[in-house]
């Protein structure tokens, strides 16, 4: 079946235009709607489309408006909002509000493609994560390009499994979580299972990017395009074109810089050093960062714009510490590859308990990196307490284990739910539908839940 698509603009010649784009793209179900309330009306009265192009100025009802109409009738249609001005504080309003994307007039057919395309990839993707109405957690179709990730964890095979859906599609992802979880491993995972797997996959730390350097090393230079460049170099894009473009750290970098990867991410087009002529690149982007990014927001060291654009699929792996039963088949890994040929390592009863109590900072890369010194130590014996490090020795627990020292006032279930919900609510700028996502529950439920807290 093909993707629904609504168009809404009260300018005709302008639906027009758009229509005739789209369906040169392949998309033939496209309705065209010039008054914003009528749009509105479809959606109440329970009308579905998979995507809604939105113009911000409209008489009677504005985009934003009835952006937060089709949001709380229909949460899971994609919306791209379409307009003259371009400013970042109402592109970040759209975002929360539950906007997919927010593209400038006069919107090319290049960019217009991109997005609708990437919108409904996302949406696809959604509909195949929808977990609530499976009783049990979905396999993975393909385990080979998973191999190196090692898990009994649920939360773990979660995220493999939405890994995965996100390899079939070419929006590009932000991977999350403590430094030493495996993000570069995840993110070299999706490319595998990604039809660009037969492509290169560029690995950049962002730490080690310079501002004077940038340009050069992402876009390529031409030969004698500045002193001292007495060859052609061809950059970052160039050489992964067709592959993946890992962008490792990517917090760091500098508020200078991330304006240029935006309008990549944004139009596909660069300008090499020393030429006067645009290139296209097809690079799928994956970033990865151990970083608070909304606290990085707020204290204007990265901008929203390019985050919501990054965390086209977002994928967030646990510490070690919150999925304690990797441990054991985690220590197995190690020894088997730190364990002499013909060597029997193992490690005893005691240790283990040491082990699987410990709360691992580092994480997986800590604990590699523990098997690695104890199986030296152990010189072909059993790993004993002994081959430990002292602060693991000292059994020093992770947070959760440890009794609290001041359990204070006792609070029922029912309030901690409370507080959560109406704070996760507020956070969202009171979006229903964003609230019911982020705290995934469904939208009647929490509609029924505010009702009975006095927010609706």
């Amino acid at each position: 079946m093909d993707d629904r698509i609504l168009l809404i603009d009260d300018d005709p010649d302008y639906l027009d235009l758009l229509r005739r784009r789209l369906t040169i793209e392949g998309f033939h179900d496209i309705t065209g709607e010039a008054d914003p309330l009528a749009a509105a009306r479809r959606f109440a009265d329970g009308e579905r489309f998979h995507l809604a192009l939105i113009d911000m100025n409209m008489p009677d009802l504005n985009g934003m408006a009835l952006l937060d109409r089709i949001k709380n009738t229909s949460p899971y249609t994609e919306c791209i909002m379409v307009t003259a001005v371009n400013e970042v504080q109402i592109a970040v309003a759209c975002i929360r509000k539950g906007a997919y994307d927010y593209l400038v007039k006069p919107v090319s057919k290049e960019s217009l493609a991109l997005s609708v395309k990437r919108a409904l990839e996302r949406k696809h993707l959604l509909d195949l994560l929808d977990i609530d109405k499976q009783k049990s957690l979905p396999e993975l179709t393909r385990t080979s390009p998973f191999r190196g990730i090692v898990t009994r964890s649920r939360n773990v095979l979660k995220v493999l499994k939405e890994a995965e859906l996100h390899a079939h599609s070419d929006v590009p992802i932000l991977i999350t979580g403590e430094s030493g979880t495996g993000k570069e491993l995840l993110a070299k995972a999706v490319h595998r299972a990604s039809s660009r797997a037969g492509r290169p996959m560029t690995t950049v730390n962002m730490a080690a990017v310079t501002e004077s350097l940038f340009d050069a090393e992402f876009f390529g230079h031409a030969k004698g395009a500045f002193t001292g460049a007495d060859k052609a170099r061809v950059g970052y894009l160039e050489h992964t074109d067709g592959g993946t473009l890992f962008l490792d750290e990517i917090g760091i970098l500098p508020m200078a810089l991330q304006g240029k990867l935006l309008r990549v991410l944004q139009d596909g087009e660069y300008m090499t050093i020393g030429t006067n002529q645009p290139r296209r690149t097809d690079v799928r982007i994956i970033a990865a960062t151990n970083e608070d990014m909304e606290q990085l927001i707020e204290q204007r060291r990265f901008r929203q714009d390019l985050y919501y654009r990054l965390r086209g699929g977002w994928l967030h792996l646990p510490p070690l510490r919150d999925r304690r039963a990797d441990i054991p088949p985690l220590i197995n890994l190690f020894l088997d590859e730190f364990c002499g040929e013909g060597q029997r390592c193992r490690v005893d009863v005691q240790t283990m308990a040491l082990l699987m109590n410990y709360d691992y900072p580092g994480n997986i890369r800590e604990l590699r990196s523990i098997i690695q010194s104890a199986v030296n130590l152990a010189q072909s014996g059993p790993i004993l307490a002994g081959c430990l490090p002292e602060a693991l020795r000292a059994g020093k627990r992770a947070p959760d284990l440890e009794p609290p020292r001041d359990p204070g006032p006792v609070i029922t279930l029912a309030q901690l739910e409370r507080e959560h919900i109406l704070k996760v609510y507020r956070r969202f700028d009171r979006n229903k539908s964003r609230t019911a996502r982020h705290l995934d529950i469904g939208l009647n439920t929490l509609r029924r839940k505010l009702a009975a807290y006095g927010m609706d």
